[in-house]
């Protein structure tokens, strides 16, 4: 039987996978257009580039208790290329706007997967 800490840790592996999927769907749509496209250099969008990096990096230095160094590795690196991407949306041409979107929410799926993977086999 799973403890719950485990349970919580796959749950929220699952709200990753679903957020990454929401962006791959919404960049193979085309769905994002509009208010975004003008708030895409705003310094909310920005900030929130930055602050992906930051909780990417703190969870790539700091090991939790319950999770190993390779979960780590994979959840830490993951937000860093994440926020990288966001921050990339920022200043990139409009045509790199939807692979640039997909290929963030891809990185958030296969994270979820690898993290929800890593975990079962820790049991």
């Amino acid at each position: 039987m799973l403890s719950p800490n485990k349970v919580f840790r796959l749950l929220s592996e699952l709200v990753f996978v679903l957020l990454g999927v929401l962006l791959v769907w919404l960049a193979a749509t085309g769905r994002f257009a509009g208010r975004f496209l003008s708030d895409r250099r705003s310094a909310a969008w920005i900030g929130l580039g930055a602050f992906l990096i930051y909780w990417g990096l703190r969870a790539w230095w700091h090991m939790e208790r319950s999770s190993s160094r390779a979960d780590n590795r994979v959840r830490g690196g993951s937000l860093v290329l994440v926020g990288a991407l966001m921050l990339g949306i920022a200043g990139a041409p409009l045509r790199w706007v939807a692979p640039l979107l997909g290929a963030s929410g891809g990185i958030l799926v296969v994270r979820g997967l690898v993290s929800a993977a890593l975990l079962a086999r820790a049991n």
